[in-house]
């Protein structure tokens, strides 16, 4: 009596390290070069969980190894110190902004008050913005 194709085999160990590496299940299983299918079917032999549990479970190694490579790198790149600071750290960069048009409407207020010549001083209002010296 005829059983069927022999069964694929799938090294588990060889599998834990795709599943660290965050590997889809679709590469996993070109990787095998089986279907999907076979994978699913393989965990609940293996495991009794499907898939997305297993992969759950295993991805974890992945991410610790990835997070200290990280943290070494950060040591010596600037670049990734930064990137490490502001997702674990809360860390950003200050951006200042500027109100255009509140500034083009001043400006435009300035031009016209010169334009005028309406009583304005450049050294009168150069002075009244400097700062006092506190020295003399």
């Amino acid at each position: 009596m005829a059983r069927g194709r022999p069964r694929i085999e799938i090294n588990q160990t060889e599998f834990e390290k795709l599943c660290a590496m965050q590997c889809t299940m679709k590469e996993i299983s070109g990787f095998f070069n089986c279907s999907e299918d076979t994978i699913e079917r393989w965990c609940e032999r293996t495991y009794s969980m499907n898939f997305a549990d297993i992969f759950a479970q295993k991805r974890g190694t992945g991410q610790i190894s990835l997070r200290r490579s990280q943290f070494n790198l950060a040591e010596k790149n600037a670049a990734m110190a930064i990137f490490l600071g502001k997702n674990y750290l809360g860390q950003r960069d200050v951006v200042e902004t500027i109100n255009t048009e509140k500034r083009q409407s001043e400006l435009r207020e300035l031009f016209q008050e010169v334009a005028d010549g309406s009583g304005f001083d450049s050294e009168k209002t150069f002075n009244e913005q400097a700062p006092e010296d506190d020295d003399n």
